[in-house]
C-alpha cells in the first residue's frame, strides 16, 4: 500500500496514520483479554496475582518510552525536513539503546522481585505465583523493547501499517503457546499459571526479531547500516534528552499506580480480582486513545520538521477530537453491557458485581483519558516532556491516592489506615476517575498554551 504524502490534508492524514494503529490497539487488548480468560478457571488468589503482575509488567512497559518517545519525535522531525540520513542514524541508535535498557530492566526485574512483590501487600502465596509469572516476560524484555523501538521508529517515518503486521505475528504466536502451555497440567498448579506468560513472551521475542529483520533490509525509508550501528553520543544525547524525562513520567506514574494497588490490594482478593478485570475491560476504552497518541506524535514531530508549527498544532486537536469521540462512544458501551461484560470474565458473582460498578465509573472519564493520553503524546513529539511530569504528579500525589486512602479507609501499607466512608473499590475507582479529570483538564490547558511550539529537539 503506498504511502500517503505528509503534504495531504490534515484530517486525511490523522485518519491514514491512526486507523492500523487502532487495529494494532485491538490486537493488543485482544491478547491481554485472552490472557484474562485463560485465567478464568484458576481460583481469586492466582487472579490477583495475575492482577499484580499486569499492573508491574505496564511498569515495564512505561519503562519503554525511554526508547520510543525520542525515536519517534527526532526521526519524525528528520523526516518532515526531508533528513533521511539522519532518519537512519537515530534508527540504529535506538536499537541500541533499546538492547541496552531492556538488557538492564530484565536483570533488575528478575533480580528484584522476590523483594518488591510482598511489598504490594498481595499475600505470599498469590506473590510467588505472581513472581513466576513475570519471569519469563523479564527475560525477553530486550526484544520487546526492540520490536517497541523500531516501531516507533516507523511511525515517526509515518508507518503505522508495519507495527499492525508485527503485531498480527505476535498475537498468532501467543494464542496457540498459551494455550499450550497453560492447558498443560491443572489449574491448582503454579506451573500451567505461568504458561500464560510463556506464550507472551515467545510471542513478543518473535516480534523483536521481526522488526530488527525489517529495519536490516530497510522498510519505510529506513534502513539499517552497519556504519549507522556505531554509537553516536551525541544523537544518543539528543534521543534521551526527549526520552528520559518522558520516560521519568510514565514511571512515576507507574510507581504511584502500585501505591494505589496496594490500597486496592489491601482491600482483599475479590476486590483485587475484580479491578483487574475492570482494568481489562478498561483497556478497551484505551484502544482509541493508545491509535491516535502516535498518530498525534507523527503528524506534530513531521509538520514541526517542515517548520510548520500551525498544522502541528492543528493536528494534535484533529487527533484529541477524533480520539475522545471514539472513546466517548465506548463510555457508552460500557455504562450499557458492563453487567455481561464483567460477567464473562468471572464465575464469582462478587468479583462480578464490584467489576461492574468500577466499569460503570470509568465510563463517565473517557474524555478526560482522551486528553491524558493524545495530548501528552502531542506535547511529547514537540519536546514538552518536563511539564508533563509535573502534571502527573499533581494528578496522582494530590488528588488519586490522598482521595483513595480516605474513601477506602485503607492507606498502601498497615499504618497509613484512615476514618474514612469505607466505600472499598468504589471508593478507589472514583478517586481514579478525579485524579483523570484533573490530569485532562491541565494537559488541554498545557497544549492550547502553545509553548511547546518552540522547543528544540
Amino acid at each position: 500500500m503506498t504511502a500517503l504524502p505528509v503534504e495531504s490534508p490534515l484530517w486525511k492524514r490523522v485518519l491514514w496514520l491512526a486507523l492500523p494503529t487502532l487495529a494494532q490497539q485491538g490486537l493488543l487488548f485482544f491478547t491481554q483479554m485472552y490472557d484474562q480468560w485463560l485465567a478464568h478457571r484458576y481460583s481469586a488468589e492466582y487472579r490477583a496475582a495475575l492482577t499484580t503482575a499486569n499492573y508491574l509488567y505496564w511498569f515495564a512497559s512505561s519503562y519503554s518510552i525511554v526508547v520510543s518517545v525520542g525515536a519517534t519525535a527526532l526521526v519524525g522531525r528528520a523526516v518532515g525536513a526531508g533528513d533521511r540520513h539522519l532518519a537512519d542514524r537515530a534508527t540504529a541508535q535506538t536499537v541500541w539503546l533499546a538492547l541496552l535498557f531492556g538488557g538492564l530492566a530484565a536483570a533488575v526485574a528478575l533480580l528484584g522481585l522476590p523483594w518488591l512483590l510482598p511489598l504490594l501487600n498481595l499475600g505470599d502465596a498469590p506473590a510467588t505465583v505472581a513472581a513466576r509469572y513475570l519471569a519469563p516476560l523479564a527475560a525477553v524484555f530486550p526484544l520487546q523493547l526492540l520490536m517497541t523501538g523500531g516501531v516507533a521508529c516507523l511511525i515517526g517515518a509515518g508507518d503505522t501499517r508495519t507495527g499492525l503486521w508485527v503485531l498480527a505475528g505476535v498475537t498468532a504466536v501467543n494464542v496457540p503457546v498459551a494455550w499450550v502451555c497453560s492447558h498443560g497440567g491443572d489449574p491448582t498448579i503454579a506451573d500451567s499459571f505461568t504458561g500464560i506468560a510463556i506464550g507472551t513472551a515467545c510471542s513478543y521475542a518473535a516480534g523483536g526479531v521481526a522488526v530488527l529483520l525489517l529495519l536490516a533490509r530497510g522498510r519505510s525509508g529506513l534502513k539499517l547500516t552497519r556504519p549507522n550501528l556505531r554509537p553516536d553520543f551525541p544523537l544518543l544525547y539528543r534521543l534521551l534528552r526527549v526520552s528520559v524525562p518522558a520516560a521519568f513520567d510514565s514511571l512515576s506514574v507507574a510507581c504511584c499506580q502500585l501505591l494505589f494497588l496496594s490500597v486496592v490490594n489491601r482491600l482483599g482478593p475479590a476486590e483485587s480480582a475484580a479491578h483487574g478485570i475492570a482494568l481489562r475491560w478498561e483497556a478497551l476504552g484505551y484502544l482509541a486513545g493508545s491509535a491516535f497518541a502516535p498518530t498525534a506524535m507523527a503528524v506534530v514531530s513531521q509538520s514541526l520538521g517542515q517548520q510548520r508549527a500551525d498544522r502541528a498544532e492543528r493536528g494534535g486537536w484533529a487527533a484529541f477530537l477524533m480520539g475522545g469521540g471514539a472513546m466517548t462512544l465506548m463510555g457508552v458501551l460500557f455504562l450499557v453491557l458492563a453487567g455481561p461484560m464483567c460477567r464473562a470474565m468471572t464465575d464469582d458473582p462478587r468479583e462480578a458485581e464490584l467489576a461492574e460498578g468500577a466499569l460503570r465509573l470509568i465510563a463517565y472519564a473517557m474524555p478526560a483519558v482522551a486528553a491524558w493520553i493524545i495530548l501528552t503524546a502531542a506535547l511529547r513529539a514537540a519536546g514538552d516532556t518536563r511539564v508533563p511530569v509535573l502534571i502527573s504528579w499533581a494528578g496522582f500525589l494530590g488528588v488519586r491516592l490522598p482521595l483513595a486512602i480516605f474513601l477506602t479507609g485503607k492507606g498502601p501499607i498497615d499504618g497509613w489506615d484512615v476514618t474514612g466512608p469505607g466505600w472499598g473499590l468504589h471508593g478507589a475507582w472514583v478517586a481514579m476517575v478525579t485524579d483523570l479529570y484533573v490530569r485532562g483538564f491541565l494537559f488541554v490547558w498545557r497544549f492550547a498554551s502553545g509553548r511547546w511550539k518552540d522547543i528544540r529537539v
